[in-house]
């Protein structure tokens, strides 16, 4: 058995490594300076404490990304230096951020031990590669992000680390062949446990779905499907689960090869971004006179975020967690014994809250971050949740989940169609659509994302809009001067929220403009990316005649678009005549 020593190395701290809504992002290149990687591990440690730290067991993988596999052995040498026992690695390094909350609260070791947390490495939806982005981030005991109390630690730490600790003698571990590898250090043995990333999560889906019912819907002649990892860790899952599992052809599968730089494309799974997805469902600039699928979705880099379409046909985030919650409990083996209530983000659209009224459900509106959903399922408040970023779960895990979402929208093509498969044509994804909008009417909505903007210039354009709040009767005349077919805005304010679970309260969390026809502008400024500032305006219309819901959403929120861009003065704030992505 290999006999490790621990050395402790002299460092000194970087500027700006507080973690964001999902844990530290930055470029490769930052990432590669000697001891950066190494303090934030350090930082980490320390703020989670020696008692939590010894003997613990925990995960270590991530999306796959440029500089993955660097960092895994990295991080393994600090664990064993740190008295960490046991490490679990996901073969290849892989493992989606949602198979890392299941294998936190689902898999039991070879010696009966269990998770205690994760390094998940993944810069979620950001590019991979060379000079491209990087990750890290650190899951808790109930497979969910670290909570605000350890990142404030964490960051803390980081600015006054002196020096970290790392095992001298241990080898860099092989991680492409599953079995357990075992060292000796001071304080006894140390193992790295590498083994199937795909197992445990597969189990978890089968224990939640009806395999039976989707597999007859896939196997319809009528039916046909298409999945596009965008090249990221979804990849390692698709094959095994929509092939092996449920019968869907291997030629449904597109870009499922997990790959460091993500294929050279952008893993966000949305329609600026997959393109290749969204020209076979018929919804690019050009119609090709082939007949697009009845179903599509794509995944993002660390697969948690998922896109849902039909044929020629998107389905909003908003409606789509909206529609989950509205057929779960007939469509979804797991929640037939009802749900316990649901949540969605405060820029994601009113959709959510329209459903929970009708079903009379308990309804929660928490901060962007999956964190404050966490707390919520721990506590049994809430069974189905979303965030209008293309992100979707329940409480199996304690992470959104793009696979679980995909299971779902097929879980709700079964229902509906279990006594049509036979028929002329089947229920469809838009069928489904207009069907809920005619039951619970229609949320019109969009979001512009305005990305790598100026700092300064991003926090002015905030300053000035919180500014603006404090005279509605002056908000009210700017916009009968922009629009006079708009709404008034009847209230205002900077979202702040209080937990119901552990009281803690989030200030500053996106500023609102509430009006009168249930319309919303939302501004807030995004914590998932790696250099400068995104500023994300939200914008919303409700509309209940039936006879309206069927407009363009572009035609329908044409008037909220100007209003806000000129009230916000975007363009004289950020220079940007246009946004980088509009979703």
């Amino acid at each position: 058995m290999v006999m490790f020593k621990v050395s402790r190395v002299e460092t000194t701290p970087f500027d700006g490594q507080k973690p964001g809504t999902s844990g530290l992002r930055k470029k490769v290149k930052v990432f590669k300076q000697p001891h950066y990687l190494e303090n934030f591990v350090q930082s980490t440690f320390i703020a989670l404490g020696a008692d939590k730290v010894r003997g613990a067991t925990l995960v270590v993988s991530g999306d796959g990304r440029y500089y993955s596999k660097d960092a895994i052995q990295i991080i393994i040498k600090m664990a064993a230096a740190n008295g960490v026992r046991r490490i679990w690695v996901g073969q290849n390094g892989l493992l989606s951020t949602p198979a890392v909350s299941a294998v936190i609260r689902e898999r039991v070791g070879a010696d009966g031990s269990k998770a205690n947390g994760a390094f998940i490495l993944t810069a979620s939806h950001n590019p991979g590669g060379p000079h491209e982005d990087f990750g890290i981030k650190y899951n808790m005991e109930n497979g969910g992000p670290a909570p605000e109390g350890i990142t404030d630690k964490i960051y803390s730490n980081t600015t006054t680390i002196k020096e970290y600790l790392i095992a001298e003698g241990l080898p860099d571990v092989d991680i492409s062949t599953t079995g357990i590898t075992s060292f000796a250090g001071p304080e006894g043995q140390f193992d790295v446990d590498v083994f199937d990333s795909a197992n445990d999560y597969v189990k978890l889906m089968k224990s939640i779905f009806d395999f039976q019912s989707i597999q007859k819907l896939i196997s319809s002649p009528k039916f046909t499907f298409c999945y596009d990892a965008l090249h990221g860790v979804a990849g390692a899952y698709a094959k095994r689960i929509f092939v092996e599992e449920l019968g869907a052809q291997e030629s449904s599968l597109l870009n499922c090869v997990p790959k460091e730089d993500f294929g050279g494309g952008h893993p966000d799974p949305n329609l600026t971004y997959a393109k290749e997805l969204v020209a076979r469902m018929g919804l690019g600039k050009t119609n090709t006179e082939q007949d697009p699928p009845e179903f599509g979705a794509a995944a993002d880099g660390d697969a948690d975020r998922n896109m849902i379409l039909g044929k020629r046909f998107f389905v909003t985030p908003s409606d789509s967690v909206a529609i989950i919650a509205a057929n779960a409990v007939q469509a979804i083996p797991y929640f037939s014994g009802g749900l316990k209530g649901v949540a969605r983000s405060m820029p994601t659209s009113a959709a959510l809250d329209v459903v929970a009224k009708n079903l009379n459900l308990k309804f929660f509106e928490v901060p962007t971050g999956w964190k404050f959903f966490g707390n919520l399922m721990d506590a049994g408040m809430c069974s189905v949740c979303g965030e209008e970023s293309f992100g979707t779960g329940s409480d199996h895990i304690r992470e959104k989940d793009g696979i679980w979402a995909v299971l779902a929208w097929l879980s709700i093509l079964a229902y509906k169609n279990k006594d049509n498969l036979g028929g002329e044509k089947l229920v469809s994804v838009e069928d489904i659509v207009r069907q809920h909008w005619s039951t619970y009417g229609r949320h019109y909505y969009t979001r512009y994302d305005y990305e790598n903007v100026d700092a300064g210039k991003a926090k002015e354009l905030m300053t000035y809009l919180v500014k603006l709040q404090s005279s509605l009767p002056e908000v009210n005349n700017i916009i009968k001067g922009i629009r006079s077919d708009v709404s008034k805005v009847v209230n205002a304010d900077e979202f702040e929220y209080k937990d119901p679970v552990d009281g803690s309260i989030s200030k500053h969390q996106g500023i609102r403009y509430l009006f009168e026809d249930g319309s919303r502008l939302v501004f807030r400024l995004s914590g998932t990316g790696s250099e400068g500032a995104t500023i994300r305006l939200y914008i919303e219309q409700y509309e209940q005649d039936p006879s309206k819901i069927g407009r363009e959403s572009q035609e329908a929120l044409a008037p909220l678009v100007e209003v806000a861009l000129k009230l916000s003065k975007m363009q004289e704030y950020t220079g940007r005549s246009a946004p980088t992505v509009i979703t």
